[in-house]
This record gives structure tokens, sequence and C-alpha cells, in this order.
């Protein structure tokens, strides 16, 4: 039961209000010990997540044996709905598969490029590429005609599908793609050379069988970025995902079908894969979507306070903008479980964030290429800024390539010690729940295998207590002077102080250092008025006092906003070429 102070309290005081903390307490285990102890997956030959899972649920329905909630709840800003049990998700994923298989031609393991934004659409493509053995490789809707182009050449996709914003984007680039050969158009409207979408699927039949795919098949494509060269095809089997992902749905996310979960990710990204595909509905749990062009706080807030939400998980750069409302006015009894995952969330986020709905939140750390590799469990103490344990899908350890001074805090900002570790990088131990290959690219593939492990390129260090803390990508660190910095660090030291909203730190060209930490800035509204040069060289000071002199950021500049994806994870990468002049 959430304990709210009287509101004859809360008016008259000027301080905010202050819920009384809530334990979340585990549904599907008791401790971290008991998930080691009960973890084992079986693999079998043959697994196909929309027959074996998502059939088995939609006829669970059918007996009564589920719980009402249903599988796929879609709101947008004009208050429409779309609510679809496994049945009938069944029911049109079965008649689009049809479409791909038929009207299409397509064959097991063609590949299918699907850039759409949160629209239900999304969802039956996901389900439908199951279900005939196509190989799905999603989008973000902010690609370029450049970055389509590449993503069409590199995969050899037979079928596109995408919305009429990205239409004239692909048609300027269909030309040079010899392997295209079908474009769906999701759109009330018509487009010359283009399938519509709505009419393939009105005419299609409900009955298909689903194809027979084996568990190391391959199932769905990913680009990923890395320092340098192209994006590359991160390439996961019907068992990677369809399997693995239920260490995240069972353990981490903790969902029964009881459960409403609403994960705020890109459809581009692999987090939505993660969180609003297969690990809710490997556990039977509600995807609860809210379709916004943009991230926005009052919308995330209101919605929160609106639906039966009892899981909720998003970015920590989406939590630093929530905490910056008045959120008093907001109802979160509904509220259970909150997590973050992408990078490390700033000890005074989480506190500010408890303050307010009586939560904590639960970090999560992985990538593109695996399943969750390290997590904060219910009934584990929470470290502010770690990750926390080891998923027991991997075995997961640490390597010492230098030493780095590290400072550790606890959720209100005391500090809890001042030690000199080894700067590390992680690695995992391989069991299946890996990314099968690096396609088109054996030898990146390769650079990310000694024997048995499979090195993340991230730097961090584990503790005394096995938990995992975050320093950066190796591309992120930071080399000034012989010093390695991570940017984390920094930023969390910058988000104390009241005058930063927020931050972003990344490395700047440097004559004498050859790097230097620069961070940019959006300051609260108090402070955008009172003089610049000052205000720098009191947050210079201010990083120094709390965190090793060296990291302080020796370069500031003050910004409106910072770059951030749709998601709203910040994009270092961009201010980052900014710096170093690259396009």
């Amino acid at each position: 039961v959430c304990l709210l102070l009287s509101e004859q309290c809360f008016h008259s005081h000027s301080f905010p209000l202050r819920l009384v903390h809530r334990v979340s307490r585990p549904q599907n285990f008791t401790d971290y010990e008991s998930i080691k102890q009960q973890y084992s997956p079986q693999i079998p030959e043959y697994f196909n997540f929309a027959e074996d899972v998502l059939d088995v649920w939609a006829e669970k329905e059918k007996k009564g044996e589920k719980a009402s909630n249903p599988a796929f709840w879609w709101v947008n800003d004009r208050k429409q709905e779309v609510r679809w049990s496994f049945e009938e998700l069944g029911f049109h994923s079965r008649r689009l598969a049809n479409v791909l298989s038929g009207a299409c031609g397509l064959n097991q393991q063609d590949r299918v490029f699907l850039v759409l934004p949160r629209v239900p659409e999304w969802w039956l493509v996901n389900v439908a590429c199951l279900r005939t053995g196509t190989v799905l490789l999603p989008g973000t809707s902010q690609l370029t005609a450049r970055d389509i182009l590449h993503r069409l050449q590199t995969s050899g996709a037979r079928c596109v599908i995408t919305d009429e914003s990205l239409a004239p984007l692909l048609d300027a680039v269909a030309s040079q793609c010899s392997s295209l050969q079908h474009k769906i158009l999701v759109s009330p409207t018509k487009r010359e050379g283009w399938k519509n979408f709505g009419d393939l699927v009105r005419n299609a039949s409900s009955d298909h069988e689903c194809v027979k795919t084996r568990s190391d098949d391959p199932m769905t494509i990913f680009f990923t970025s890395g320092t340098t060269g192209s994006p590359k095809m991160t390439q996961h089997s019907h068992s990677s995902y369809g399997i693995g992902l239920t260490v995240n749905g069972r353990y981490w996310l903790d969902l029964t079908e009881r459960d409403v979960l609403w994960n705020t990710s890109d459809t581009g990204w692999a987090k939505s894969a993660w969180s609003s595909v297969y690990a809710p509905w490997i556990q039977g749990a509600c995807v609860f979507i809210h379709h916004m062009p943009r991230f926005d706080s009052h919308t995330v807030l209101e919605t929160l306070s609106s639906y039966p939400i009892s899981t909720f998980c998003t970015a920590p750069t989406a939590y630093r903008m929530l905490v910056q409302e008045d959120m008093s006015s907001y109802n979160f009894s509904n509220l259970q479980h909150c997590l973050c995952a992408g990078e490390p969330i700033n000890p005074e986020v989480m506190g500010k964030w408890r303050n307010a709905t009586g939560l904590d939140i639960y970090e999560g750390y992985g990538q593109t290429e695996t399943v969750l590799i390290a997590g904060t469990f219910k009934g584990m103490k929470i470290k502010a800024g770690a990750f926390g344990k080891a998923s027991p899908e991997y075995d997961v350890q640490v390597y010492a390539v230098d030493r780095q001074q590290f400072l550790q805090f606890d959720i209100d900002l005391n500090l809890l010690k001042y030690i000199e570790t080894w700067f590390v990088s992680l690695h995992v131990n391989i069991v299946i729940f890996v990314y099968t290959s690096m396609q088109g690219d054996p030898d990146r593939t390769a650079e990310c295998y000694v024997g048995d492990f499979y090195l993340t390129g991230d730097r961090g260090v584990m503790d005394e207590d096995d938990y995992l803390w975050f320093v950066g990508r190796a591309d992120d660190v930071i080399l000034s002077a012989g010093y390695r910095i991570g940017p984390f660090e920094v930023e969390n030291a910058l988000i104390e102080h009241q005058a930063v909203a927020e931050s972003a730190v990344v490395s700047s060209p440097d004559p004498i250092r050859g790097e230097v930490v620069k961070a940019f800035v959006v300051l609260t509204a108090e402070y955008k008025s009172q003089d610049q040069d000052q205000l720098k060289k009191e947050l210079q000071t201010y990083v120094k006092k709390v965190t090793a002199p060296y990291k302080y950021p020796r370069k500031i500049e003050f910004v409106e906003q910072l770059p951030k994806t749709v998601s709203g994870k910040i994009r270092r990468v961009e201010l980052r070429n900014k710096e170093w002049g690259r396009s």
C-alpha cells in the first residue's frame, strides 16, 4: 500500500510531497541466489516464438487459464486505443504472414526491413516475420536516405515496410537496391509503386501454418555502430532472444501475466525487442505503448497516473527529465516496479524519483549483441550508479588493463568509499544467448571473442560484492595527459550542483593533453541569467571537490538542450563528433 502524507500536511508546508518508500518484492523468485539456482534454460532443436510462446498464451486464454489482461495495449495523444488479446494478436499476425509469404512471395530467411514508429502495425510485422521465418531488420524513423541505402544494400532485404514519412527516402534510393522487390506502405493513403498495408491485410486469410524454424536459425538483425566504419549487422537466432530474454522478463522485470509493462524505447533499437516484445510476452504480460512522436515528460507522468501500468522501464535521461517536473499532483499507486537501462543513472535522480513515487529504480546492463548481462534484481541492495550483479545467463568477469581511481556513492549521495581499483574491460563467458555473428564482417566478429569469452568493449569495475560499475564505452573513455576518465563520473558530479539540469561529457581535442574533458550543460531556469564565465569556474571547482581533481571539465559549454534519441537517451556520439570535427 502506498502511504501518502496527509493533504493537510502537504499544503501546510513548503517541502514537496514525499512518498513512503515502497519495497518491490519479487514475484517469480525469492532472492538473487534463488535466481541462479532455478534458472536452467533448455534449448530445443526447433523453436519459434510465435508458435511456442504466443500461441500457447492464446490457447490458455481460450481455456480461461490466463489473467484477463490484454496482450497489447496501445494509446496515443488523441485518446485512441487498440487492445488485442493473444488470440487477436494471432489472428491479425497470421493474416499479415499470408501477405508476406503470399502476395510478396517471401521465403524463409528472406529479409524484411521495417521502419515504423510506435504504431500497432510494428508489432504485427514482428510476429508475422516469426510465423514466416523471415528475418526482421528494424530501423529507427530517424534514418536518413544514406542510412537507408546502406542498410538495404548491405542486408539484401527483399521487402521494406514503412509509413508515408519515410517512403520518399526509400523511393530516392530504391533504384540502387537490386534485391528490393516489395514496398509496403502503412498509411490510409495510396502511393505509386507501393502496396498498401491495410488493403493487403484486409484481403488476406487468417489461416496460416507457422513455419518450422530451428533454434539457431536467424531471426532478427540489428544495425549497430562501432568506433569506425559503417553500422554492422548483428544477427540473433530464434533462441537467443526468444528464449534468452526469459532472464529479462521473469527475473529483472519480474513480470507475471497480471502485469502491464510500459517500455518507452524507440522501435528501431534492440531494447524495444527486449522489453516491448519478447521479455513481457514470455511471461504473458501486457505490452503497453504510448505513441509519442517525441518524449514528453508531462505525457509520461499523466500516462503513469491514468493507466494501470505496474512496471515502467525507460532511459536514465528520461528519468532526469521527469524528476524536473512537479510530480506532486500525479498518482503512482498502480506503479510497482521501475527500471532503467542504456547508461548509468545519477544517484540524485534515483533519490528524487524515490521521494516522488516511493519506488526505487532498478538498473540493468546489456547490449544489442546480448540479453541482460547484469542487473539489480528485486531483493538486492541498490548501489546507485552500479548495474548490479551478473545475470544468470552469463559468467561475467572483468580483466584489469590499467589503474583508475573510482568513487562510489550511496543513493543519498554519501561517499561510500574512495577506491583505487583496476580499470577493466568486461568479458562474458558464452553460453548460448549472444548474437550469432556480425553479418558480412567475420573479422569484426572474431575481434569480439577471446577463447570462450565475448568482449563487450565496455569499461567498468567489479567491487568486492560482485556489483558491476560502468565507466564507459571504449570510445567514450577520455584519455587526457595519461589519465583515463569515464564520462559518467563527471556527469554524476555535475548533476549534484543545483545549477545543472542535465549534462553530457565527451572528449575534446587539446594541443597539450591530446584531449580533455568537455561538459555540455543545460542550466536550470534560475541560473540561466547568471554570469556564465563565473558559473563555469564554480562548476569546475565543484567537480574538483566531488571527484578526483584531474577529472574536472576543462571546457564547459552551456546549451539549451542536449541531442537525444526518440527514447530520450543522450547522443554523446553527436557531441563528440562535433568536438572532433567529424561528419
